[in-house]
């Protein structure tokens, strides 16, 4: 900051920029439009502090205001590039990317990246390929790169020099996955079906779980070489391991039908460097490299707009910004078609409720679970919603409904069973409370959650004393740095008049949880009974 303001204005910067700052107000709405100050430094630091808390309109119009008085100020043009390209707004990026200082653009990258990419949009291949040759291969340019560069040179038809290309990525730590996962998809865009089928076959057997896109690829390779039975193998093994999920319910009743093969998921060069992009972005997710993941994510839809999965890993970032109206939008606009279409609407329903829409969710949930008459999703969704608006009541009648659609309860529906448990003991239904609580248990015996809450209830109610208290020794033992467990142990002893020993564990609990008042009343019960009174 010191380089874009001297020193000698600082006392004038913060006086304005208290202004400007007031002005973004504490909970600007997505649509609202912000309102710049009069001053350079007041808007650059509004600018700052609306991209730090994620207020990227509002940051785009402070920063608007200072590059109109400050057009070639490096600094300011690297974060309006970078909020430009991470908002999708690829129109204004490309138009800010050459303002760039060039040493600038080559230690960051992502200008030449954005503009090799519109290249391979605009099917302008061999200049894709010129431009990615050149960067260096240091940071997130030594990943996108070659990726990039192979999907190019597979636009212009050449295979040995896409295959080159791949191979840059070589010997860079976490790389071998991608390279095996082009190398099939570049096999599979050249009508090598039998070379495709042995690099997807590679990474399903060294994975041992494949993910649930490598899932979809080897799947829809099967049905196009009319390898139904393979096809169908691959759908029911993944159906196997989330048999809740109904992702590939559309291409199992298409095989069963031997209907019309599907399009290839990954059929061009376009779709193929969007695929790169979306992979990559989905590593920089994992680790929580939320703007990095941003900018990859919005570079493969720019490439492949109507694609469903970079759509759905954009709304997750959002909502991990908390911008859910934002959210709903990347959601909305998936195609219906989409096999990721219906899993979004319980999601939308979810952001709705955190929005404090929640009768829009309950709405839009009751209309969804009419509309799937068979499903309980929905149903669990809208128990989950009325449990936290604490209408337990209700939020019970809600996981009955749901549990009513499903044929036989399993293992997996222990969590189903803890939530409906919760909603009817907070709602004074205690024994059908109790039976959830214990046919949870039944499913999953070493589950601290349902442990500690069953445990505690029994000791609240003065009920099985010695079987709750080996319960919360066990569940604390699981979790022995949850202070909320750690307490209801502390609140066992002192119901069974063991005060120091109480003590003992409530003070550890308030050392884990110092903000919670029960956990603090609890130790100051136990604090009278041992005579520490002051």
């Amino acid at each position: 900051m010191s380089d874009f303001f001297p020193r000698r204005l600082f006392a004038a910067l913060f006086a304005s920029a208290a202004i400007a700052l007031a002005l973004l107000g504490p909970s600007r709405a997505a649509t609202e439009a912000p309102r710049p100050g009069v001053s350079t430094a007041g808007n650059y630091l509004a600018g700052r502090h609306a991209q730090v808390v994620r207020e990227m309109a509002s940051a785009i119009a402070f920063y608007a205001v200072v590059l109109a008085r400050e057009p070639d100020n490096p600094d300011l043009l690297r974060r309006a590039f970078v909020i430009y390209l991470a908002e999708g707004r690829i129109a204004e990026a490309l138009a800010l990317a050459p303002r760039i200082p060039k040493e600038d653009a080559a230690r960051n990258g992502y200008p030449e990246i954005l503009f090799a990419t519109d290249e391979i949009k605009r099917g302008r291949f061999a200049a894709a390929a010129a431009r990615l040759n050149a960067l260096g291969q240091d940071g997130i340019a030594g990943f996108v790169a070659p990726l990039l560069s192979a999907w190019a040179e597979t636009g212009r038809g050449d295979r040995p020099a896409a295959a080159a290309a791949l191979g840059r990525l070589g010997g860079k730590e976490g790389t071998q996955v991608f390279l095996d996962l082009h190398g099939a998809l570049l096999a599979d865009v050249a009508g090598d079906f039998p070379a495709a089928e042995a690099g997807y076959r590679k990474i399903a057997d060294e994975d041992g779980v494949p993910t649930v896109r490598l899932a979809v690829l080897f799947g829809n390779l099967y049905e196009r070489m009319g390898e139904r039975a393979k096809a169908q193998a691959v759908y029911d093994s993944f159906r196997a391991r989330n048999p809740d999920s109904r992702l590939f319910d559309e291409a199992l009743r298409r095989v069963a039908a031997a209907k019309a093969k599907p399009k290839p998921e990954v059929g061009t060069a376009a779709e193929g460097a969007a695929e790169a992009l979306l992979g990559l972005a989905g590593v920089f997710r994992q680790q929580n490299v939320r703007e990095t993941a941003y900018l990859l994510t919005r570079l493969a839809l720019h490439l492949r707009p109507d694609f469903p999965t970079a759509r759905v890993l954009l709304a997750d970032l959002l909502e991990l910004d908390r911008r859910y109206a934002d959210a709903n939008a990347a959601y909305e606009a998936i195609n219906p078609a989409s096999a990721l279409y219906r899993a979004t609407r319980t999601r939308i329903a979810a952001n709705l409720d955190r929005m404090d829409r929640s009768d829009e969710a309950v709405a839009r949930l009751e209309t969804l679970a009419k509309s799937e008459v068979k499903e309980p999703e929905a149903l669990i969704q809208l128990g989950d919603i009325l449990r936290g608006r604490k209408k337990f009541k209700d939020a019970a009648e809600a996981y009955d409904r749901a549990i009513e659609r499903i044929p036989a309860l399993e293992r997996r529906h222990w969590a189903l069973l803890y939530s409906r448990a919760i909603a009817l003991e907070r709602s004074d239904q205690w024994p059908r409370a109790e039976a959830d609580f214990l046919k949870a248990l039944e499913f999953e015996p070493d589950q601290p959650f349902v442990l500690n809450y069953l445990g505690y209830s029994w000791v609240e109610k003065r009920q099985h004393l010695e079987r709750a208290t080996d319960m919360i020794r066990k569940a604390v033992a699981l979790r022995p740095n949850d202070g909320y467990i750690v307490d209801s142990l502390g609140w066992v002893h002192y119901q069974l008049g063991a005060y120091a020993d109480a003590v003992r564990e409530l003070e550890r609990a308030v050392e884990l949880r110092p903000e919670d008042p029960v956990v603090n009343d609890h130790l100051g019960d136990a604090f009278w009974r041992v005579g520490r009174r002051t």
